[in-house]
Formats: C-alpha cells, structure tokens, sequence
C-alpha cells in the first residue's frame, strides 16, 4: 500500500473523485480570476505610463476619446459577464457531477463527532450481526462509492479529507451526509475544520484507503471478538482494565466491559495513532496515554485513574495484544 503521509493534507492532492471535480473547478477558478487580475494590472500601469500634461482638446477630439471609452468599458463589462457566466456554468456541472458520483453507494457508514474524536460505525442493513464499531480509523475499500452519515453529540464539528472531498459539518441535532469514492490507495488524513473547543487540532482521522480484498479481510478481522490474553502480564492486565473505570466508558468485545461513553477498544493495538490522533500507536505512548491524558490533550473527557506503576504496565500490556 501506498503509506501516503498522516501529517500533511491537501486539496492540491486530489486522490477521489469528488476531490477530482472540487480541484478542476479550483484551477478553472484560478485561471480566470487570475486574467482578470492581470488584466487590471495590465490597464493600471498603462494609464499610469500614459498619464502627462493636462492638455487642450477641442470637441471633436473629446467626442472620439469618449467613443472608444464607451467602447472599453463596454468590452470590459462584457468581458466580465463571460467570465461569470462560464464560472457559474461550470460550477454548476462540478456539482451535477458530485451528486452522480454518490448516487450508487455500495457502503453506508456512520460517523459521530465528539469532542474530541469520531466515532465510527460501519452498517450492515441485511445482517444488524455484522455492524462494526471502531475510532479515529475509516478504512474503504477503492474504486467503491461509500455513503458517509454524520452527526454531533455536542457541538459543531466538520469532517475533511482534503484529498478524498471537500468539507461537510457534523451539526447537533441535524442529519447530514457526505459520498467519498476514492480512486488511489493510500492512507490520507481527515481532520475536523471547524473549531469545536480546546482540543480541536488534536482531532484527526486516518483514512486507510485499500483494496478490496484488502477491506473485506480487514472488516472480518474487525468483527472478531478479542482473543483472551495468554501473557501473565497482559492477564493482569484485563484484570485491571475490569476493576478500574475503564470498563465503565468504553467497550471491549468478548468481555463484560460495554461502556460507550469512549471509543470501541476491541482492536486499537491496530490502529495506526491514539487520542484521535494526537500519538502514534506504541507502548510508551500508550503507558503515557493511560497515566495522564490530561498532559497531552488538556480538557479531554478521559478521567485520570490513578494506578500504579505495575497496573500501568500491566494495562498496556493488555491494550497491546488487541489486534
């Protein structure tokens, strides 16, 4: 796979088909408006070159002069109306285009704004059994037409992946979507573009664009519950994942914990980053992560628990066997 950088995104990337249409009418756009600028540069400077003595006309001349001003300025209003007539015909086609290139949607998923991650659920309409829950990761598979709702559980967020389409806001109490057909593997940030709160740039998503086969295998992997831990440490591990308020906020399949006020922790060993974002996905960022989230996202709604050195390590070493 193409390990497309997490850390820089742009629309100038453009790796979907409607980020394909958003980026052709950008350049047609830019092209435009920037010969019209040119040209009033252009005029600017030459009326400055040409400006000298004031001088006597008679009528006839001043009659001639106003002839081909009439004429310049209409030429020019012309000129202008063209111009925004094309940019609106265009515009208009660029949006045709979006709606037909969503019109065939072949996967319905559901993400959820919190403050300050996003929530992920993958729906399966024929077999509920197969409904799958995940954070701060989308995966799709490429070349598919995929159908993206959205909401908010507290304030405006907005989802954007530059490269895959333009932004799209998650508004409490609103039902909103949005159609991602990506045509290029590769891993490509999201992030949120409205301002949600203290933590807002710390709000990121990788989406993990793959191949078919590629997808179907990841989701079957997703759909699995977790593997009891067979190290004696990780075994502690979910002992104190169990006796602690981590069971309370977040879900682990395969065991009694069923929180849902955190993301799903039923695979995140094999997620690429943690804290929707905010860390790379390895031991010590975990061990760090779990002692003081407050440290790294300051106002977050991850409570400190306090635990001692062993749990810690004990915990992480849980958390690391959930493939």
């Amino acid at each position: 796979m193409d390990e497309r950088s997490t850390g820089l995104h742009s629309i100038g990337d453009a790796m979907g088909r409607h980020a394909q249409d958003i980026d052709a009418l950008w350049d047609v756009m830019l092209w435009v408006c920037g010969f019209m600028y040119l040209l009033v540069v252009g005029f600017l400077l030459l009326a400055l070159f040409r400006r000298g003595p004031r001088r006597d006309i008679n009528d006839h001349t001043q009659a001639h002069e106003e002839r081909g001003l009439s004429a310049s300025l209409a030429t020019w209003t012309g000129l202008i109306a063209l111009g925004l007539f094309g940019l609106t015909l265009f515009s208009y086609f660029t949006d045709r285009s979006l709606v037909q290139a969503a019109a065939d949607a072949q996967i319905a998923i559901k993400i959820t704004g919190h403050q300050w991650w996003w929530e992920i659920e993958y729906t399966d309409p024929n077999d509920p059994s197969r409904q799958l829950r995940t954070a701060n990761e989308l995966h799709l598979p490429v070349g598919t037409p995929v159908k993206i709702s959205l909401e908010s559980r507290d304030v405006i967020h907005s989802f954007w992946v530059p490269s895959l389409h333009g932004k799209q806001d998650l508004i409490p109490g609103r039902d909103n979507d949005i159609e991602i057909l990506a045509d290029k593997e590769g891993v490509y940030r999201g992030i949120c573009a409205e301002f949600c709160g203290l933590q807002h740039s710390k709000m990121h998503l990788d989406v993990v664009v793959e191949s078919k086969d590629g997808y179907s295998a990841w989701y079957e992997r997703q759909l699995q519950a977790a593997s009891p831990p067979s190290d004696p440490l990780a075994e502690r591990g979910h002992g104190v994942f169990m006796a602690t308020a981590c069971n309370m906020c977040h879900t682990i399949s395969g065991t009694d914990a069923g929180g849902s006020t955190g993301p799903d922790l039923t695979h995140v060993a094999s997620r690429r980053f943690i804290a929707a974002g905010a860390l790379q996905n390895h031991r010590d960022n975990m061990r760090a992560w779990l002692a003081n989230p407050q440290a790294i996202k300051p106002g977050n709604h991850m409570p400190i628990v306090s635990l001692s050195a062993d749990q810690l390590d004990a915990l992480t070493a849980y958390l690391g066997t959930l493939q």
